[in-house]
């Protein structure tokens, strides 16, 4: 799973849609303040430096993650552009039956961040980021590299599904191909696809960050 930093770069300018109008009906408050907290947090931002990005007070922001006040489609624009996140990402549930919400994810809805003009695009395969893990699939264009290593509070394994994948960890540098697996827990790593393909791995990473 790449980092919050090479997951997400500018050069998707925010990818606010604009087919979703200001009369648009937002998420449930609940699920809302879950994701949004949890995509803050794998952006490094505190509540504060969140606020000051959209203009509003850290209170009304905590209120919004713990599921206490509902969010206009205004201010869920601005969040969207202050976390580098397609607007679209947060109306997942959308449509969904409800008896399958928290429970399937259909390969049609999955939230997507990430491009392949950046060289990765990930998926979100669990039904939101409310348990103890989330699972990821991440696609490497060949040549795609994350090239600063980066250190997060997590424990993760990834599977190798296609392609091949250079990992440092640590202090240690391998090489990882179709059938593989790996662990990286608490250590700075950074990745580089070195083939001429592109490389899916599915990623567990307890706790949920994305």
């Amino acid at each position: 799973m790449a980092t919050s930093s090479s997951r997400t770069s500018n050069s998707r300018n925010g990818a606010v849609q604009p087919g979703l109008s200001q009369q648009a009906v937002p998420p449930s408050s609940a699920s809302l303040g879950g994701d949004l907290r949890a995509l803050r947090k794998s952006k490094g931002l505190t509540l504060s430096e969140l606020a000051l990005k959209v203009g509003r007070s850290v209170g009304y922001l905590s209120q919004i993650e713990r599921g206490l006040s509902e969010l206009s489609i205004a201010d869920l624009r601005k969040l969207a552009e202050a976390l580098d996140a397609p607007l679209s990402w947060f109306f997942v549930h959308e449509g969904v039956p409800p008896e399958e919400r928290g429970v399937v994810v259909r390969a049609a809805s999955r939230r997507t961040l990430g491009s392949v003009a950046d060289g990765l695009t990930e998926e979100l395969l669990s039904p939101d980021l409310g348990g103890a893990f989330e699972v990821i699939r991440s696609l490497f264009e060949a040549g795609a590299e994350m090239a600063e290593a980066e250190e997060r509070d997590t424990e993760e394994t990834g599977y190798v599904v296609a392609g091949e994948l250079d990992l440092w960890i640590g202090e240690q540098w391998v090489r990882v191909a179709a059938g593989d697996s790996f662990r990286i827990d608490h250590e700075p790593y950074r990745w580089r696809n070195p083939g001429r393909v592109r490389a899916e791995v599915i990623w567990v990473v307890a706790p949920p960050i994305y």
